[in-house]
């Protein structure tokens, strides 16, 4: 097992370049200097609890995304499969309240 620092750092790396954001980039958001990203990237500095919530939040993902070990390509495709499923459940189950609000709605209407 890899030291967290060393986890968090190369976490906190793979999540900046999947946001597209540089190193100054995300230190402007998180208000620090560059160098302070680039040494946490390098695991030489470790940052504080505070820091490590806006570095989450401006990455926006949750705290513990950035202290997990990495998973295999497997894992990380069935947990995107999951995370598409719910949101579908979730698009499909809006769509159709609308739909049978809608169709309850003119339903009433046409009655009048």
């Amino acid at each position: 097992m890899e030291r967290l620092g060393v986890i968090f750092a190369k976490n906190m790396k793979a999540y900046r370049r999947r946001s597209g954001l540089t190193q100054e980039k995300l230190a402007e958001k998180v208000d620090v200097s560059t160098h302070h990203i680039g040494m946490i990237e390098l695991a030489r500095n470790f940052p504080t609890l505070d820091l490590v919530e806006r570095i989450a939040g401006a990455l926006d993902i949750e705290i513990y995304r950035l202290f997990m070990e990495p998973h295999s390509p497997n894992e990380e495709l069935e947990q995107l499969r999951q995370e598409i499923r719910e949101d579908m459940k979730q698009l499909l189950g809006e769509y159709f309240e609308r739909e049978l609000a809608g169709t309850y709605l003119n339903s009433c209407l046409s009655t009048k």
